[in-house]
Order: C-alpha cells, then structure tokens, then sequence
C-alpha cells in the first residue's frame, strides 16, 4: 500500500476513518529520516489493513506542535481514534512490525475504559 502524505486538511479524516493509522513525522533535510524511509515503506507494503502515512514537520508545523513533536523521525500509532504509540527515533523493520503486531493485539475495550476514566478524573 502506498504511504499517505497528511496535512492538516486530511488528518483528521484519517484517523478518524480508519482503524490502525501509523504515522511517521520527518522532514526533507533528517538524515535519519531519509535512511528510515526505505524501512517504512517496505514495512508498508508488508503489513495488510494499516495505513501508513507521513507528516512533514516543515510543511505540517502545526500538526507537528500539536502533537508535540521534539525529534525526528517520531512514529505514531493511533488504534481507534487512540494514540497509543509514540517514539522518537527510526526504527529497524523487525522492530516495527513487532510493534505493529502489538499494536494489532491490544484490547481496545481495556484501552476505552482507561481513557474514559481519566477522562473523567480530569473534569
């Protein structure tokens, strides 16, 4: 699958209409970013019924300080609406499909429940 290209016109849109977005934050001039990329769309061409998908941080600067973006390349992984990955730094493409597995796995309905709570004490 091709890797999606997210700004702030489609971003919402894709999280919202899609079940396991993982996003990958860089940037044109991150040597890291430029190595990890081959990785990510490998990975993106293996894993079935995930969307992948990138943010420029020099083009997308607000969505990048909204999610508080301080290093790239960041990967998030959001389930169901959730962040419930991020982390600086590239990733070998074991390691990401390992996370993508866990990813995959977790319960959702323990994941609400928690979210939903904290929610509720923070009111």
């Amino acid at each position: 699958m091709a890797v999606l290209e997210l700004n702030k016109d489609n971003f919402d849109e894709t999280i919202q209409n899609n079940d396991i977005v993982i996003l990958d934050f860089w940037a044109p001039w991150c040597g890291p970013c430029k190595q990890f990329a081959p990785t990510y769309d490998e990975i993106s061409n293996k894993v079935e019924g995930v969307v992948f998908a990138k943010v420029n941080t020099e083009d997308e600067q607000e969505l990048a300080g909204h999610f508080q973006i301080r290093s790239i390349p960041t990967l998030m992984i959001f389930r169901e609406k959730i962040a419930i990955f991020s982390q600086p730094g590239a990733m070998a493409g074991a390691d990401l499909e390992a996370v993508i597995k866990k990813a995959q796995e977790l319960d959702m309905e323990k994941v609400h429940a928690e979210v939903a709570k904290q929610q509720a004490e923070n009111k």
